[in-house]
């Protein structure tokens, strides 16, 4: 089995071959230069691993939550590929690709999601899978979901919001320098590709949990002032 992987729902890019359960990978940090810097990192990956895109079984990419124009451009460069040659599309949630890296056995994944907010998942590992304890959600830390046991935990926003979280939860690790990565996003693809969950490349999406990308003039002075306020 091949599975291409792309992951750009952070200021990292990364792509990543699984061949047989071996796996590439290439990263870098992409600030705002996904759009240019991933096309090329998949071409040097396949031609280092001595693939091209007729012999790959499918292609996995992260599809959130995270950045509305990463997982957008992971999205459509992945949907672009696979309408070439007819390949299906394997959409994995970003926390999950967390969970995955993080190795734990009951993994609280956060990322910050800007605006005062986070994105969080909480996942059990149930032998090579892994078994939903919270649902991937916009939260606020004011307001966070009650999850009951001890956690490893990682993503940034362990990074912005170290003290409502600790405080929220047991946690026995905290990664908070933890970003999606595309070798996870290839590991869960395969698992998925394997289990007949692959989708037509038109079907494929984004995994949005906000409609609002930025705060307007007033929400952002009500912002200032409780930051001068604290």
């Amino acid at each position: 089995m091949r599975i291409l992987a792309l992951e750009t729902s952070t200021e990292h890019c990364s792509c990543a071959l699984w061949h047989d359960g071996a796996l590439s990978e290439s990263r870098a940090h992409a600030g705002q230069r996904h759009s240019s810097m991933l096309l090329p990192m998949v071409s040097a990956l396949l031609a280092e691993g001595g693939v091209v895109l007729g012999q790959l079984d499918g292609i996995a990419f992260g599809a959130g939550p995270g950045s509305f124009t990463g997982v957008r451009i992971a999205c459509s460069v992945a949907q672009g590929l696979a309408f070439a040659r007819d390949l299906p599309l394997l959409p994995i949630v970003t926390l999950e690709a967390l969970a995955e890296a993080n190795g734990g056995e009951r993994v609280l994944a956060c990322l910050d999601a800007r605006m005062g907010e986070l994105y969080l998942a909480a996942y059990q590992r149930d032998g090579a899978a892994w078994r939903l304890l919270h649902a991937p959600a916009l939260v606020r830390p004011a307001a966070l979901p009650a999850l009951t046991g001890h956690f490893a935990a990682c993503g940034s926003g362990f990074a912005v919001q170290a003290q409502a979280l600790g405080a929220a939860y047991a946690l026995i690790s905290v990664a908070a320098d933890a970003v999606p990565r595309a070798a996870a996003v290839a590991s869960l693809g395969a698992r998925a590709l394997a289990a007949g969950r692959g989708l037509a490349a038109e079907a494929a999406a984004p995994l949005y949990l906000r409609d609002k990308v930025a705060l307007d003039v007033h929400e952002q002075a009500a912002a200032r002032a409780a930051r001068q306020a604290a």
